[in-house]
């Protein structure tokens, strides 16, 4: 668990500069560059971590944690980004 958590801590502080950094129009553009910082960071984690046994599962603990954070910034930015002219 203990290199699952960094992933889930880096994936809110990601969301929180988007939400505070970019403009509210491409909140929704940016989303998926955190999901795929959170999937480099996961691999670059569970390859430093020297024990094997249940590395498929800490890699989905990872990226799902990500994805649930992921999911409700999503919930709560694209209303934002929808009435600041975001297209689909």
């Amino acid at each position: 668990m203990r290199s699952v958590v960094p992933v889930w801590i880096l994936s809110l502080v990601a969301v929180v500069a988007v939400g505070l950094f970019v403009p509210p129009a491409s909140f929704l553009v940016f989303l998926p560059v955190v999901l795929g910082l959170a999937l480099v960071v996961t691999f670059g984690v569970q390859l430093l971590v020297p024990v094997r046994k249940g590395f498929v599962d800490r890699v989905s603990a990872s990226l799902g944690g990500a994805v649930v954070i992921l999911a409700v910034a999503t919930a709560v930015l694209a209303p934002i980004a929808f009435a600041a002219g975001a297209k689909i």
